[in-house]
C-alpha cells in the first residue's frame, strides 16, 4: 500500500520552481489533491466497508386446486429436502440468521405483503411453531449459502463504475498530477528551467540590479528621497510579521525576495550606493555572461512552451472524458437490486432482492468529484485561452524601458519568452530586475565602475615606460574600456590600446596636450565631438590594427592634422568597395601611410593624398600585387617599401617616380635586375634594398645609378661581386651577407667613401690589401667565411668600431686592433680563445671605455 503523502509527492516541484507557476496551475494542483483525497478515501471506504447483502425473492403464492401441478409439485419436493439436508443446529442458527435478515429488509422489501398466504402449504405444527418464532419470512437458506449469494449479486448485479469508482478517480487523478507538472520533469526542458530560476534569482538579488534601478527610478526625484525617508521604518514590521505569515517561507530565493524585499526597497535603493565592492562587481559580471549564453542557447527552440500547451491539452481532453463518462453514471449508483446469479439448483431460488450499503456514499462522492473535474476543467479552458490570446514566444520590456534609462533593452522570443511570461503571473518586478542584465548600456556602465575602481591613477602612473623614442608610453591591455584616470596623466606621449571593444575617448582626453601618438589594436574606439575635436588638431601619428576593415573608426579619416597613419589588417581586392579609402582625401598633411595587408593591387584611393605623401609602406604578407599603375601619380614619394609582395621583376611604375630616395623590395621572387639601368634616370635615388630575394647577378648597368649611397644584396644567391659596384663613388653601405661570394675584388679599394661593409655569411678565404685603404669603414662584418688570416694592416681602419670575426678559421688576432682607437670590446664579435691571443695591453684598451692611444703604436 502507499501513503497519501506518497502519492501527492508526485506533485511535488522543487520550491525555487514556484515562480514559473501561475495562479491557475497553483489552483489546479490544490484541486487535485482534493481529488486525490477524495478518491482515496472512496477506495478505503470501499476496501473496509462495501458490501451487498441479498435475500431471494420467495415464490409467488399458489391456489389448493393447484396443488396437483407438476410445478408445485417441485417446489414444495424441494424444501423438504432442504429442510432433510439440514439438522436441528444448523436449522436453528439459519433460523436466526433469516430472523436478523427480515427484519433488516422489511422496511424496504414488504415480503410480507407481497406474500400473505405463502406459508399455508406448511403442515399445521410448523405454523405453530413459527408464530413462537421472531417474525420474517423463513427461506431454508444457510449462512455459507448467504454469502456466497452476497459475493456473486456483488459481481453481477452492482454496476462496474460503483464497484470501480475510486480507482479511477486515482487514475485520473494520478495523471493529471503527472500532466500538470511534466515540463517540470522532462530532461530537455527541467535543465533550462532550472538554469533559468537559478540565474533569475541572482539577477534578483544582485546588488548591482538594485543599484541600477534605483539610479534610474529615484537619482533626482525629491519625493522619492522623502518616500524613501518615510519608508524607512517598514523593515521592522515587515521582518516580524514575514516570519509568520509568508507564503513563501518554504521557498529559499523566494524567502530572500519577497515581502522583506519589497519593504526593505527603499532602503536599499539609497542613492548613495555608488560603488559596488570587487566582489560584487565580478559576480555581475558573470551574471552578464551566463544571461548572454542563456539566451542564445533558448532562443533557439520553443520546446517548453510546446510541451506547456500539449500538456494543458491532455488535461483538458481527460477533462472532457472523465465528465462525459461519468455523467452517465451518476443514476446507476443505487440502493438497491435485483440479482439473478442462476444458482437455482444451489439455493432454490432464482431471484434476489439486494442492497448495496455504499451506494449513498459512493454517489455523493462522485458527484463531488464531477463538480470538482468541472472546476478543473474550466481552469485549463481558461489556461489554453492564456496560451492563444497574445504570441508568447515573444517578449516585450517595453514598459521597462520607458521606465528606466537602460533603452536597449531587447524583447526576446521562443522559451525565454514564455519563460518571462510565466514568470509575470508570479511578480512582473523579477522580469524588471531581469532585464537590466540584458542590458549593453547596463553592462558596459558596470563595466565602467569596476574599471575605474581597479585602475587609479597610481596604478596607471605604474605602467607608464619610455619607448625606444624616449617618449613616455602607456600600453593597456584586454581591458573592458579606457579607465578615466587614463586621461589624467597629462604627459604622456603615446597611448596604445589594445584588445579593448568597448574603448571610448571622451572629451577628458583634451587634457592629455602631449599626446602625439594613439595606437588602437583591435580596438574600434568611439569618441565624444570634443575628443575628435582635439585629437582633429593634435594627433600626428596613428596605428589601427584590425581584423575586418569595419573595426577602422570612420573619424580615422578625418584626422586633417594627421601625419602618419599604419592600417594593418584585411583589405584585400575583394573588400576594396567597403574599405573607404576614398577618406584619404581629408588627410591632407599626410605624410607617410603605411599598409601591411594583403592587397592584390595598389588602391586607387592612394592616390588621393599622392600630392602631400612621402613615404608609402606596403607589406602583402605573401599576397601577389599585380597592378601597380597607381604608383606613376604619386610623384613626390621619397621612400617606396614593397614588401613581400611576391614581385618577379621591378615595377616599372617606380621609374616613374622621380622624387624616389630609397626603394624597399624586400621579400620577393626578384631574378634578375636588368632593368636596373633605368634608375639613371631617379636623380634622387641614394638607397636601394634588394635583399632576400632570388638575384643571381648584378648587371654591370648598375654603374649608371651614380648617386647610390646604400646597396642591399644580402640574402640573395650571388657568387660574385662585379666591378661596376665598386664605380658608385658615393657608396656608404655595402651589403652582401649570406650569398656565395668567394672572393673580394681589389676594386674594394676605390669605395674611399664606404663606412659600412656587411659580408657575412660568404665562403671569403682572402681578404684583399686593399680592403683596408677604405679608411671610412666603421662597420666590417666579416663573420660566418672561410678567412685563415687577419691582416695587420686592420690598423689602418681608425674609424672602426664594430668588427665581426666569428666563425672564420682564424687561430690568433693581430696586436694592429689596437690601433683601432674606437674599437671597443662590446663592438668586436669573436672567438673569447681568440681575443685571449691579443697582448695584454691591447686587451686592456678594449675592455676601457675609451681608448688610450700609443706612443710609438705595436
Amino acid at each position: 500500500m502507499f501513503t497519501l503523502a506518497e502519492v501527492a509527492s508526485l506533485n511535488d516541484i522543487q520550491p525555487t520552481y514556484r515562480i514559473l507557476k501561475p495562479w491557475w496551475d497553483v489552483f489546479m494542483d490544490y484541486l487535485a489533491v482534493v481529488m486525490l483525497m477524495v478518491a482515496i478515501f472512496a477506495g478505503t471506504m470501499q476496501l473496509t466497508k462495501d458490501q451487498v447483502v441479498c435475500l431471494p425473492v420467495l415464490p409467488a403464492p399458489v391456489s389448493s386446486k393447484a396443488h396437483a401441478t407438476p410445478g408445485n409439485a417441485d417446489v414444495t419436493t424441494n424444501i423438504p429436502k432442504m429442510e432433510s439436508a439440514t439438522d436441528q443446529d444448523q436449522d436453528g442458527r439459519m433460523t436466526n440468521e433469516i430472523s436478523f435478515g427480515a427484519s433488516a429488509v422489511t422496511p424496504d422489501i414488504p415480503l410480507r405483503a407481497a406474500y400473505p398466504r405463502a406459508d399455508s402449504t406448511v403442515p399445521n405444527q410448523e405454523a405453530k411453531k413459527e408464530k413462537k418464532d421472531p417474525t420474517g419470512r423463513k427461506t431454508n437458506l444457510d449462512f455459507q449459502q448467504y454469502v456466497f449469494i452476497n459475493q456473486m449479486c456483488y459481481h453481477l448485479a452492482l454496476p462496474w463504475y460503483s464497484k470501480y469508482f475510486p480507482y479511477l478517480a486515482l487514475i485520473h487523478t494520478i495523471i493529471l498530477m503527472v500532466s500538470s507538472n511534466f515540463w517540470f520533469k522532462y530532461p530537455k526542458t527541467c535543465s533550462k528551467v532550472e538554469h533559468f530560476v537559478s540565474i533569475l534569482g541572482k539577477c534578483f538579488e544582485s546588488p548591482w540590479t538594485t543599484k541600477a534601478l534605483s539610479e534610474t527610478a529615484c537619482e533626482d526625484s525629491e519625493e522619492n528621497k522623502q518616500r524613501i525617508t518615510g519608508a524607512q521604518t517598514l523593515p521592522k514590521h515587515v521582518s516580524t510579521s514575514s516570519d509568520e505569515g509568508s507564503p513563501s517561507a518554504s521557498t529559499p530565493m523566494i524567502n530572500k525576495t519577497g515581502f522583506k524585499f519589497s519593504a526593505e526597497k527603499p532602503v536599499i535603493e539609497v542613492p548613495s550606493m555608488t560603488i559596488l565592492d570587487k566582489k560584487d562587481g565580478e559576480q555581475a559580471k558573470a551574471l552578464f555572461e551566463k544571461v548572454r549564453k542563456f539566451r542564445a542557447h533558448v532562443e533557439d527552440s520553443d520546446l517548453i512552451y510546446k510541451l506547456y500547451v500539449v500538456q494543458t491539452v491532455i488535461k483538458t481532453a481527460k477533462f472532457i472524458f472523465i465528465l462525459c463518462y461519468t455523467a452517465n453514471f451518476v443514476n446507476a449508483i443505487s440502493f438497491e437490486h435485483v440479482c439473478k446469479p442462476k444458482v437455482e439448483h444451489l439455493t432454490g431460488y432464482e431471484v434476489f432482492e439486494c442492497t448495496h450499503n455504499m451506494a449513498y456514499m459512493l454517489k455523493k462522492l462522485l458527484i463531488s468529484y464531477i463538480s470538482i473535474i468541472c472546476v478543473y476543467g474550466f481552469i485549463c479552458l481558461y489556461t489554453l485561452f492564456w496560451l492563444f490570446r497574445i504570441p508568447l514566444k515573444e517578449y516585450s520590456f517595453e514598459k521597462v524601458r520607458e521606465e528606466s534609462s537602460f533603452s536597449d533593452i531587447p524583447d526576446v522570443k521562443n522559451d525565454f519568452a514564455f519563460l518571462l511570461h510565466m514568470v509575470d503571473q508570479y511578480d512582473q518586478l523579477y522580469s524588471k530586475r531581469f532585464g537590466v542584465f540584458l542590458s549593453e548600456v547596463s553592462e558596459n556602465k558596470l563595466r565602467e565602475i569596476s574599471l575605474n575602481h581597479e585602475w587609479t591613477f597610481e596604478k596607471l602612473r605604474q605602467h607608464v615606460s619610455r619607448n625606444a623614442q624616449d617618449k613616455q608610453e602607456l600600453h593597456l591591455f584586454m581591458l573592458s574600456g579606457v579607465p578615466d584616470a587614463v586621461f589624467d596623466l597629462t604627459d604622456l606621449d603615446v597611448l596604445k590600446l589594445e584588445l579593448i571593444p568597448e574603448a571610448k575617448l571622451p572629451a577628458k582626453i583634451s587634457q592629455m596636450t602631449n599626446l602625439q601618438e594613439l595606437h588602437l589594436c583591435h580596438c574600434p574606439a568611439k569618441v565624444e565631438q570634443t575628443a575628435f575635436s582635439f585629437l582633429r588638431d593634435h594627433l600626428r601619428c596613428l596605428h589601427v590594427k584590425f581584423t575586418d576593415v569595419a573595426e577602422i573608426p570612420a573619424w580615422v579619416y578625418l584626422l586633417k592634422n594627421l601625419r602618419e597613419l599604419y592600417l594593418i589588417g584585411n583589405l584585400n581586392s575583394e573588400n576594396n568597395k567597403m574599405i573607404g579609402l576614398e577618406s584619404l582625401r581629408e588627410l591632407r598633411h599626410l605624410k607617410i601611410l603605411h599598409v601591411k595587408s594583403n592587397l592584390t593591387k595598389v588602391p586607387s584611393n592612394i592616390t588621393d593624398v599622392a600630392p602631400h605623401l612621402t613615404k608609402l609602406v606596403i607589406h602583402n604578407d605573401g599576397t601577389k600585387l599585380l597592378v601597380l599603375n597607381s604608383l606613376k601619380k604619386m610623384m613626390n614619394v621619397a621612400e617606396l617599401e614593397l614588401q613581400n609582395c611576391e614581385l618577379e621583376r621591378i615595377p616599372h611604375a617606380i621609374f616613374s617616380l622621380s622624387n624616389l630616395q630609397e626603394l624597399d623590395l624586400k621579400s620577393n621572387n626578384i631574378r634578375t635586375i636588368e632593368e636596373i639601368i633605368s634608375f639613371q634616370h631617379l636623380k634622387r635615388l641614394t638607397c636601394l634594398k634588394l635583399w632576400h630575394n632570388k638575384i643571381v647577378t648584378i648587371p654591370p648597368s648598375i654603374t649608371h645609378v651614380k648617386n647610390l649611397e646604400s646597396l642591399y644584396f644580402s640574402n640573395n644567391k650571388l657568387e660574385s661581386l662585379p666591378v661596376a659596384v665598386f664605380s658608385l663613388q658615393k657608396l656608404r653601405c655595402l651589403d652582401v651577407s649570406y650569398n656565395n661570394i668567394s672572393m673580394i675584388p681589389i676594386e674594394i679599394g676605390l669605395l674611399q667613401n664606404l663606412q659600412h661593409l656587411h659580408i657575412t655569411g660568404n665562403k671569403v678565404d682572402v681578404l684583399p690589401k686593399q680592403l683596408f685603404k677604405c679608411v671610412k669603414l666603421r662597420t666590417l662584418n666579416l663573420g660566418q667565411n672561410c678567412i685563415t688570416s687577419l691582416p695587420e694592416k686592420i690598423g689602418q681602419l681608425s674609424q672602426l668600431t664594430q668588427l665581426e670575426l666569428k666563425g672564420n678559421c682564424l687561430d690568433r688576432l693581430p696586436a694592429q686592433l689596437g690601433q683601432c682607437r674606437l674599437l671597443k670590446k662590446s663592438g668586436l664579435v669573436v672567438e673569447d680563445h681568440l681575443f685571449d691571443t691579443l697582448p695584454l695591453e691591447v686587451k686592456e684598451a678594449l675592455n676601457q671605455d675609451i681608448n688610450i692611444p700609443f706612443a710609438n703604436g705595436i
